[in-house]
């Protein structure tokens, strides 16, 4: 059975939507491929990753899996749901969060007047303190803290640490600041440490997922395939199930997007992103192609004679026809079949400018 079966009602479904992210697998659709094209114990493979819904869904249904992403935001995001640590150590992290963030009141007034708008002083000490303290690359505990508060950072008013503000978006801070002046809005005053903690309680009411064969690596497909290659050639195992969805061309730029989660990572404290090659909004084709072709060459050599290949993409002819090229250079003489999955609420390529009439996106599905 679906672990979203009953939307809330098993540990898999508490942590499977962990967290707002554009261009995310819903977590049912996600089920439904593994289980159709795998089996339990088979290996499903995600190299543009997100917020690790596909991988996820094939650990939770008993598939080894293994993704790749660029976004530390969403490496947390799916890191931390494969593995979350204790709810006993997880609460008493934020309790010392919240026993050292009045340290950090001289750095909150120097903080850009953005963040005097979108959090009350004690939610900007206690951020403070957790991008100082929580080394979420290296410690399951603090990871798991930090994508709990990526979750929470900001959204709606009354359900996040933050003023009114869109959950799976950043607005830049000049916008967001004339939107909340325009309309007499303040953030919320809370206790970062109870707000937190009273989430906890609903997060691990059945629990955490045990025993997921999953893992995400942080960095680029173009750099990391080789490292999931040399994993599977130790184990002689190859992959049963491509199921991915590559970054759309033209788009959005995820980095930007997500400006203010990446900050509490550590990054900078504004919307200005100078990410690498494939770390912006792909509006070069030739670039975009490159990435496609290097991704899916590489994920070539590990796939399994009987392997399925899914695809989704955007149905605007400059991506799905780029996609769409590069799939059949690299896998010639496979079977490729074309999915319309149109759908009735906006897209991200609608969210984000497209004004195409067909909604939806495009899914490709290859086979022997």
């Amino acid at each position: 059975m679906s672990h979203t079966a009953n939307k809330y009602g098993s540990a898999a479904a508490r942590w499977a939507g962990i967290g707002p992210y554009y261009a995310m697998f819903p977590t049912a659709f996600a089920d439904e491929i593994v289980s159709k094209f795998t089996r339990p114990g088979d290996i499903v493979l995600d190299p543009f990753a997100g917020r690790g819904t596909s991988i996820f869904s094939a650990a939770a249904a008993g598939r080894r899996a293994f993704g790749i992403e660029i976004n530390p935001v969403g490496w947390v995001y799916a890191s931390a749901k494969l593995r979350p640590a204790d709810q006993r150590l997880v609460a008493q992290r934020i309790e010392h969060l919240g026993s050292v963030a009045a340290s950090f009141a001289p750095e909150v007034d120097r903080l850009p007047v953005f963040f005097h708008h979108c959090f009350c002083p004690q939610v900007r000490q206690f951020l403070l303190a957790a991008r100082q303290y929580l080394d979420w690359r290296g410690r399951i505990v603090d990871r798991t803290v930090m994508a709990l508060l990526l979750v929470y950072l900001h959204g709606k008013l009354g359900d996040s640490l933050s003023n009114q503000m869109r959950q799976t978006k950043a607005l830049s801070p000049d916008y967001a600041i004339r939107w909340w002046k325009s309309r007499d809005m303040y953030p919320p005053e809370l206790d970062p440490v109870q707000f937190m903690l009273d989430r906890l309680t609903w997060r691990y009411a059945y629990g955490r997922p045990r025993g997921l064969q999953g893992t995400v690596y942080f960095g680029d497909s173009t750099e990391k395939l080789s490292q999931v290659a040399g994993v599977l050639n130790k184990q002689g195992a190859k992959v049963k199930l491509l199921f991915t969805s590559p970054p759309y061309c033209k788009v959005t730029n995820y980095h930007y997007d997500q400006w203010l989660r990446l900050w509490l990572l550590g990054g900078r404290p504004d919307a200005r992103r100078t990410g690498g090659l494939h770390q912006a909004k792909f509006e070069n084709r030739e670039n975009y192609r490159a990435l496609l072709q290097q991704v899916f060459s590489s994920v070539c050599r590990v796939l399994d004679e009987d392997a399925v290949i899914y695809v989704r993409t955007d149905r605007r002819p400059i991506t799905l026809q780029c996609t769409l090229t590069v799939l059949q250079k690299v896998f010639v003489g496979w079977s490729v079949q074309m999915i319309d999955q149109p759908f009735r609420g906006q897209t991200q390529t609608h969210l984000f400018g497209g004004r195409s009439s067909a909604g939806g996106e495009m899914d490709l599905l290859l086979t022997r």
